[in-house]
């Protein structure tokens, strides 16, 4: 073949796959949701490009972004470990142990709230939560901003982003935007709901039906994402002689107190041990706990209440969360090279 014709179709070829390409893109950017959860919307400021995910992405692997470049996002929120860390609680810079149970960031695209607390309301706020708590990551804003404009690989990618240096604003853009790419739908559950009956085992099937029915579950753990995204009052910790107050610490509402954000379901069988303060460590401990009712409190829900569970009822109500809200299709996210 002569060159001059071989240059000619080798451009056409380049040319025609251009549109491939930026539809490739378009697709990653735009797929639809995985079965079973609603449409991830984005703040009007915080449109994502992959530019923009891969570089959250980084920041969220990245343990500079600590004061002693040993803790990062990951760190506690784990692809591995459920996007939470498989710790009773959360451990910092220089080992200091918070109070808390770190949430998995699985599906946090669908919360109102952020934090246990419900104290951030945004990814965006969120994101910048742990890098300025001094048990968690310890830095200051401007400390982390001077610290990545002097890495030449983020200043860049940040100027080719959003037109400027390093800043608090789009280092918690970047981060969001790639926490809402965080999904997990596709499950069993949603396979049964979409007309395969053969998606569960018949023990699941049961331990659904109780789910929404008798077990009383769905009054706070509804929707596609299985969560009220309101506060609750179920108990935990209220024995102590000095409980966490929860959502009161924020609210000031004496009805508050200790209240917790409902956390979403899916992928439950990897965000153990449970609860806000990690103290129960299997599922079979959950479903026992609110098979009694839960710890007595003047402030309990009011769906709260002994539910006298068999011991049947109680493994299929497991087998339920286990088998049937865990997805084949996990996000389970590498970390990426960093600059």
């Amino acid at each position: 073949m002569p060159r001059k014709i071989f240059r000619r179709q080798l451009w056409t070829w380049i040319i025609g796959l251009v549109p491939l390409v930026a539809f490739a893109f378009a697709t990653t950017l735009n797929a639809a949701e995985p079965l079973g959860l609603k449409t991830v919307r984005h703040p009007k400021d915080n449109a994502p490009t992959p530019e923009k995910i891969q570089l959250g992405k980084q920041l969220y692997f990245d343990p500079r972004l600590s004061r002693d470049s040993t803790i990062s996002c990951a760190s506690c929120h784990d692809p591995q470990k459920g996007f939470s860390n498989g710790e009773q609680f959360a451990t910092g810079v220089r080992g200091q142990v918070g109070g808390r149970n770190s949430p998995t960031v699985i599906n946090a695209a669908f919360n109102r709230f952020q934090f246990w607390d419900g104290r951030a309301g945004s990814l965006e706020e969120q994101a910048l939560g742990p890098i300025q708590n001094p048990i968690e990551m310890d830095m200051t804003l401007d400390e982390v901003v001077e610290r990545l404009n002097a890495i030449e690989g983020y200043r860049r990618q940040f100027q080719k982003v959003f037109g400027s240096d390093v800043t608090p604003e789009n280092i918690g853009r970047a981060i969001a935007a790639y926490e809402r790419t965080i999904l997990s739908g596709d499950a069993p559950y949603d396979r049964y709901k979409d007309g395969d009956e053969s998606a569960l085992s018949e023990a699941a099937e049961r331990g659904m039906k109780l789910f929404f029915g008798k077990a009383n579950c769905s009054a706070c753990h509804a929707g596609a994402n299985f969560t009220d995204n309101a506060f609750h009052n179920i108990g935990v910790g209220m024995d102590r002689d000095e409980p966490d107050h929860g959502r009161f610490s924020i609210s000031s509402l004496g009805g508050d107190t200790g209240s917790f954000k409902t956390p979403t379901l899916r992928e439950i069988a990897r965000t153990g041990p449970y609860m806000h303060d990690g103290s129960l460590k299997t599922l079979e401990e959950v479903v026992a706990y609110y098979s009694r009712g839960g710890n007595p409190n003047p402030y309990l829900d009011e769906e709260l209440f002994p539910l006298n569970l068999t011991a049947e009822q109680q493994q299929d109500l497991v087998t339920f969360l286990k088998e049937g809200l865990s997805s084949e299709n996990y996000p389970n996210h590498q970390p990426p090279e960093l600059p």
